[in-house]
C-alpha cells in the first residue's frame, strides 16, 4: 500500500505550481483510505496524549488552501478523534480595526499553542502575503502605508523575511511546524460550489464573495508558488497536497502530522524515586481496605 505521504509532498528545492498535481495518482483505494483513515486517528490521539503529558513542546499545523479546498473537513476528520483539551482551531478572518493596529504576525502570536497543546491555524500569517499581494490596498488599513506605491519588491522581501523569522523563532522555543497547502484544481473548485448552491444544507458555505475572488485563480496560485518558495525550510516544511479527493487529503495529512510527532521525541513523564514509593504505598492502602 502506498502511504508514504510525508516524503511524497514535501517541498523541496524550487517549488512549481504548474507541476504539482491537484489529483492522487497513487494505488490506494476510497476504501482503503478510510479505513487507513479510522486507524491513524487512533494513534495520533496517543501520540496527541503524550505531547499533552510531556508537555515540554507544542505542535501548530497551518492550513493554507483557495476557497471549498476542504480545511473545514480536514480538520474535523483529522482531528475529530483527539481530546479537545488538548487541541485549538484558529480561524482567521478578516481583520479587525484592533488587529489592523498591531503589525501583520501579532493576532498570530496571541493563537500559538501553549506548550504540550496542537494548534490548528485555519489560513494565518500567509494570508499576508497572499490575499493582500493580490488585493494590496488592504495592507492600508495597517495604517503603516500610506499608498499602494509603497507596496514594491523590497515590501514583499520583507514581509517574508518577517515570516521566517517567526516561524524560526517559533521552532527555537519548543514548537514544531507543519504548514499544508490543500491543491485544489479550479474545475473542482467549481463543482464544490455548484454543490453548495444546489444542495440547501450547504447554502450557507457560498458567498456572492467567492467568485471575485475565483476570477484571481492564477494570481493566487503565483502568490501561494512564490510564499511556499520563500518560506519553506526544515524547521518549518511545506506539504503540497492534491485536494480534489478530499478523502486522499485527510489520509495524507494525518500522517504527515503523526510523522511530525513520532520525530518530536516526546516523553511520558518520569516519576522520581520517592513518587513510585507513594504509589506503592497508596496501591498497598487501597488493596488492603
Amino acid at each position: 500500500m502506498d502511504t508514504d505521504f510525508s516524503d511524497n509532498f514535501i517541498i523541496k528545492g524550487n517549488f512549481s505550481m504548474k507541476k504539482a498535481s491537484t489529483e492522487y495518482k497513487g494505488k490506494l483505494t476510497k476504501e482503503e483510505g478510510e479505513q487507513l483513515l479510522l486507524q491513524e486517528k487512533e494513534k495520533l490521539r496517543e501520540l496527541q496524549e503524550k505531547l499533552y503529558s510531556d508537555g515540554s513542546q507544542s505542535l501548530l499545523v497551518i492550513l493554507q488552501a483557495m476557497d471549498a479546498a476542504g480545511k473545514d473537513s480536514l480538520i474535523e476528520h483529522v482531528f475529530g478523534g483527539v481530546n479537545p483539551q488538548g487541541c485549538n482551531v484558529t480561524s482567521f478572518k478578516t481583520p479587525s480595526s484592533k488587529e489592523y493596529s498591531h503589525d501583520f504576525l501579532w493576532r498570530q502570536y496571541l493563537a500559538l499553542p501553549q506548550k504540550g497543546m496542537i494548534g490548528i491555524f485555519n489560513r494565518s500569517h500567509y494570508e499576508s502575503v497572499l490575499v493582500c499581494k493580490v488585493h494590496p490596498e488592504y495592507n492600508l488599513s495597517e495604517k503603516t502605508w500610506k499608498s499602494v506605491k509603497d507596496f514594491d519588491k523590497k515590501f514583499w522581501e520583507n514581509r517574508y523575511e518577517s515570516i521566517r523569522n517567526f516561524e524560526k523563532h517559533l521552532s527555537q522555543n519548543g514548537t514544531t511546524i507543519v504548514k499544508i497547502f490543500l491543491n485544489v484544481s479550479k474545475d473542482e473548485q467549481k463543482k464544490r460550489f455548484l454543490d453548495r448552491i444546489n444542495e440547501q444544507e450547504k447554502n450557507w458555505k457560498f458567498s456572492m464573495g467567492d467568485l471575485p475572488e475565483r476570477a484571481l485563480f492564477d494570481q493566487y496560485m503565483e502568490c501561494y508558488e512564490t510564499a511556499i518558495n520563500e518560506t519553506a525550510k526544515d524547521h518549518a516544511p511545506w506539504y503540497v497536497l492534491p485536494a480534489d479527493d478530499k478523502w486522499f487529503a485527510r489520509v495524507a495529512a494525518i500522517q504527515i502530522i503523526i510523522d511530525t510527532l513520532e520525530k518530536m521525541n516526546l516523553q511520558y513523564p518520569s516519576l522520581s524515586k520517592k513518587d513510585r514509593a507513594d504509589l506503592q504505598e497508596a496501591k498497598e492502602q487501597l488493596e488492603n481496605e
